[in-house]
C-alpha cells in the first residue's frame, strides 16, 4: 500500500510497518522498559537527512541522533574512514600506548577551542564522562568542592552528572542518593518570565541576582566550576541571555571559578558557529564536546587551559575505550566537513529557514505553540495550553511527534516539562528536503489540534 511518495518522503506500509513491530517487540522482550524508546520504528539504513526502515519506509530524520549528526548519516568522508582505520587497528587503550589518529585529535581540538590560550585536551567516550572528567580536573586545580550548575540544566546521566541535572522525574526518579556539593542558581527563561516584564529586564534581573546567588546559595571561594549549557538541551533549546553568561564570566574570573561550557549538544556547528559560547563572545576556561563531533561514532573530549588540564595527577584521567582510533579517525572526518569553507554559513541558512517553518506554524496556531526559539538550527517550538497560563502540553508534544511520524519526519520532544518540539537536522541539508519536512510537521500539527476538538482545556 503506498502511502506517500515524495522527493524524499516514501511511505509504502502502515507506521510502524509489521517488520518494525515484530523487532520493537523483541527488543521489549530482550531489554528493560527504562530504556526507553521514542518512536515504534526499527531502521535498516541512512544517508544525510533521509532514514529507511527495515520495511522499506523512508523518513527525514529531525532528530539527528539527539544532536549527534551534524554532518548526517553514513557521510562519506567518514564511512572510508572508518574502513581504512578498521584494516589497521581497531582498539589499543590509550592507557597502554600511543596512536596517531588520539593525538592528532587532541592538537586538532586545541587549536579549534575558543580563545587563543594554551590548551591541552582529554578523550572520553560520552557527553556524561566529559563533564563528570571536567569537574574533576576543576576540583583538582581549584582544591575547592563546589559545583554551581541552573535551572533546566542536563548534563547525564551518571551519579555526579544527574545531580547535576535539573530535570527529576525523567532522569532522576528513584536513583538517589546524588554527589553532594551542586547548587542550582535560577535561569533566565524569557518565555516564562512574569507578566508586564520585559525581556530586557528580566535578564537583568537575573543577570544582577547572581552577586547574591553567590551569598545566599554558596560563597564562590567554595566554588571549583561554574558549568552551563550555552544553550539548554533537555531543559528546551533555551539559548543563555549574552549579558547573563558574560556576568557569569566575570564573575569567575574575579573570584577563581572555572567556567565550563558544556557543549556536548550546541557545539560543533550545531549553532551555526562551531562553538555555542561564541554568539555570546565568552571564552570558558574548559569547553567539553561530544555528539556531533564523533560523527556518529560514541566519543567526547574536555578542552582546557593547559594549568587546569595538568592539575590531576598521572593516572588520575582516561578510560579503557577514551580515544578509541576508530572514534578518533571518525572526529578528525567530521572536523574536516564542519570547518570546510561555507559549511557553518550554510548552518544558519537551514537554520533561518527552519525557523520561518515554525513561525509559519505558530502564526497558524498562536493557542497552541506559545514559542519559537533556539540559535541557528538548533531550534524547538513550546506547546502550551492557550497563550495567557503558558500552561505546557505534554500530551499535544506527544500527538504531535506522533503525527509528524506518519506522515514521515521523525521529531523528538524536549523541555523541562516536555512539552518542546526539537528539531536537529543534519546542518548541510537542501531547502527541497527542509520544505518537504516542514510541510509534513506543519500538517502534523493542523491533525493535532483538529484532534484536540472540544477535549482541548
Amino acid at each position: 500500500m503506498s502511502v506517500s511518495q515524495s522527493p524524499f518522503i516514501h511511505l509504502v506500509t502502515e507506521i510502524p510497518g509489521p517488520r518494525s513491530r515484530a523487532i520493537v517487540a523483541r527488543r521489549e522482550a530482550a531489554t528493560p522498559p527504562g530504556a526507553a524508546k521514542l518512536t515504534p520504528i526499527a531502521v535498516e539504513s541512512a544517508h544525510g537527512a533521509v532514514v529507511t526502515d527495515v520495511d522499506g519506509n523512508r523518513f527525514i530524520d529531525l532528530a539527528g541522533g539527539i544532536g549527534t549528526l551534524a554532518v548526517g548519516h553514513t557521510p562519506a568522508a567518514i564511512v572510508e574512514a572508518l574502513k581504512t582505520q578498521a584494516e589497521k587497528l581497531i582498539h589499543m587503550c590509550a592507557i597502554v600506548a600511543s596512536y596517531e589518529p588520539m593525538v592528532a585529535l587532541c592538537e586538532r581540538l586545541n587549536a579549534l577551542a575558543p580563545g587563543d590560550l594554551p590548551r591541552r585536551t582529554v578523550l572520553m567516550n560520552s557527553g556524561a564522562e566529559a563533564i563528570e572528567t571536567a569537574v574533576h580536573l576543576c576540583r583538582s586545580f581549584t582544591r575547592r568542592q563546589g559545583v554551581v550548575v541552573v535551572e533546566g540544566a542536563y548534563h547525564g546521566r551518571t551519579n555526579l552528572t544527574m545531580a547535576m541535572t535539573s530535570k527529576f522525574n525523567l532522569f532522576k526518579k528513584g536513583f538517589g542518593p546524588f554527589a553532594p556539593e551542586v547548587y542550582r542558581f535560577p535561569f533566565p527563561n524569557v518565555y516564562r518570565r512574569p507578566e508586564g516584564m520585559t525581556a530586557d529586564a528580566w535578564v537583568d534581573y537575573h543577570t544582577a541576582n547572581l552577586d547574591h546567588a553567590f551569598t545566599a546559595i554558596v560563597d564562590p571561594s567554595h566554588v571549583a566550576a561554574v558549568v552551563i549549557e550555552p544553550v539548554l538541551g533537555e531543559g528546551g533549546f533555551l539559548p543563555v541571555p549574552a549579558p547573563f553568561l558574560r556576568r557569569l564570566r566575570a564573575l569567575c574570573d574575579q573570584h577563581g571559578m572555572v567556567l565550563v561550557c558544556d557543549e556536548v549538544q550546541s557545539g560543533m556547528g550545531r549553532t551555526g558557529k562551531l562553538w555555542a559560547c561564541d554568539h555570546a563572545g565568552v571564552v570558558p576556561d574548559v569547553v567539553t564536546t561530544a555528539k556531533s563531533l564523533g560523527g556518529g561514532m560514541p566519543i567526547s573530549a574536555v578542552i582546557g587551559r593547559s594549568d587546569i588540564m595538568e592539575a590531576a595527577h598521572p593516572g588520575g584521567l582516561g578510560g579503557t575505550y577514551s580515544g578509541n582510533p576508530l572514534s578518533c579517525v571518525a572526529a578528525l572526518a567530521a572536523l574536516d566537513i564542519l570547518t570546510a569553507p561555507g559549511f557553518l554559513d550554510r548552518a544558519q541558512a537551514v537554520g533561518e529557514r527552519l525557523r520561518a517553518g515554525l513561525e509559519a506554524i505558530r502564526a497558524r496556531h498562536p493557542g497552541l505553540v506559545g514559542d519559537v526559539r533556539g540559535l541557528g538550527p538548533m531550534l524547538a517550538m513550546e506547546l502550551v495550553r492557550d497563550p495567557v497560563s503558558k500552561a505546557p502540553f505534554m500530551e499535544a508534544t506527544q500527538a504531535v511527534t506522533a503525527a509528524a511520524l506518519q506522515r514521515g519526519v521523525i521529531a523528538l520532544r524536549a523541555g523541562l516539562f516536555s512539552n518542546c518540539v526539537r528539531l536537529l537536522p543534519p546542518l548541510d541539508v537542501s531547502d527541497a528536503l527542509i520544505d518537504e519536512a516542514m510541510a509534513a510537521l506543519s500538517a502534523a500539527v493542523d491533525d493535532t489540534v483538529a484532534g484536540l476538538g472540544s477535549a482541548r482545556p
